[in-house]
């Protein structure tokens, strides 16, 4: 069955190779991590959870591991120049390095993806403790962005070997983000289409929703975009290419700033938008704004909705529908001072899309955003 957004139901199929559990962590490449686990926590209600570093004995980087519900980022620091982490800090700024997916074999999810053609990152390996054993492997995607397979069934310790409780007295309150919704990549001209590819035939994706530049556009720029997800629907990945326009698109700009293909967006999801960035804002988080016009006749447009539109236009909450709900949505500014790596807060009330209904209001608040830094 398709909806409105042509977005199709999705079978688990009984040959699915690389069946995935969902979104383990995301592991942030930064230049100090120290001080970004300080903000994660301040400015969104992270939680202290675990420490890696030369007093655990890895002595070329430290990482500060952050969780709120089954959201967990990683944040990681090298200690030396001339190395992997610093030369993608150099190139890229603060940024996404790892996806990591959470499996119940990734022995068996190295094989099954690298014999379809994935580049290898990293070959199966074994890390134990008292606490039991997880293993890892993984592969390339798009631009320096990796997938890392993370076994973690026989493993009961605080995050994986390793690493260390790390206590704090400082633990801000939560503000309701709950786990990855979805992550969005740009990728370059014409590379949509391979990197479509590489999800399909890789690791046995499917693409289930695609919009062209008529369907994100605006008068100045446009993009085009195709939502990768596996066989249980547990992870999704969209994939966006710029389109010819008569201005630089917003995807151009991540990726002139970027240096290259990255992980532009990690889109989160909460069981109440208006109270989560209520409470974002108030903590400092600056969103896009949303012009009063939009409000005008959204309700004409999306139907019914159980809240208050007045508390969602005073925060900038887009809406839309599909026929199996609708969804609330927002973005926020850049949180790097390049203008790459933004986030999402999402509340799904039944919808399976994405929110094409937003696209031309969105893409022209990103529009304002990038002319006021003279990129547009």
């Amino acid at each position: 069955m398709e909806t409105m957004n042509n977005i199709q139901s999705i079978p688990v199929t009984q040959n699915d190779f690389l069946p995935l559990q969902g979104t383990d962590y995301v592991e942030f490449y930064v230049g100090n991590a120290k001080q970004a686990a300080h903000f994660y926590k301040t400015a969104f209600g992270f939680q202290s959870l675990a420490y890696a570093g030369p007093e655990t004995g890895m002595k070329d980087k430290v990482s500060y591991v952050i969780r709120q519900h089954k959201l967990t980022f990683v944040l990681t620091t090298p200690l030396k120049m001339d190395n992997e982490i610093a030369d993608h800090i150099y190139r890229h700024g603060d940024g996404v390095k790892v996806l990591a997916l959470q499996v119940d074999d990734a022995r068996s999810a190295f094989e099954e993806t690298t014999k379809r053609g994935g580049k290898v990152y990293m070959e199966p390996q074994s890390l134990k403790d008292a606490d039991g054993e997880v293993v890892l492997s993984g592969i390339h995607t798009y631009g320096d962005t990796v997938h890392i397979f993370v076994e973690r069934k026989n493993y009961k310790g605080i995050f994986m070997p390793g690493f260390r409780a790390w206590k704090s007295k400082y633990n801000p309150e939560s503000t309701g983000l709950l786990y990855v919704d979805h992550c969005v990549g740009n990728v370059g001209w014409n590379q949509m289409n391979p990197r479509v590819k590489f999800y399909e035939e890789v690791m046995g994706f499917r693409n289930i929703l695609s919009f062209d530049d008529k369907d994100i556009s605006t008068e100045y720029s446009a993009l085009m975009s195709k939502v990768m997800s596996n066989g249980n629907g547990y992870v999704k990945f969209p994939i966006n290419e710029p389109a010819e326009g008569k201005k630089k698109s917003q995807v151009e700009e991540f990726l002139d700033f970027y240096n290259g293909e990255g992980v532009q967006h990690v889109a989160i999801a909460t069981h109440d938008i208006v109270k989560t960035v209520t409470e974002l804002q108030s903590r400092g988080i600056e969103f896009l704004n949303i012009p009063a016009s939009y409000y005008v006749d959204v309700l004409d447009r999306v139907g019914k909705i159980d809240e208050d539109l007045a508390p969602l236009q005073e925060l900038g909450i887009l809406i839309d529908r599909d026929n199996e709900g609708y969804l609330l949505q927002i973005f926020s500014k850049p949180l790097e001072d390049r203008p790459t790596l933004f986030f999402e807060i999402i509340q799904r009330k039944g919808a399976k899309s994405f929110g094409k209904g937003n696209f031309k209001a969105l893409f022209e608040a990103l529009e304002r955003e990038q002319d006021a830094r003279g990129n547009l």
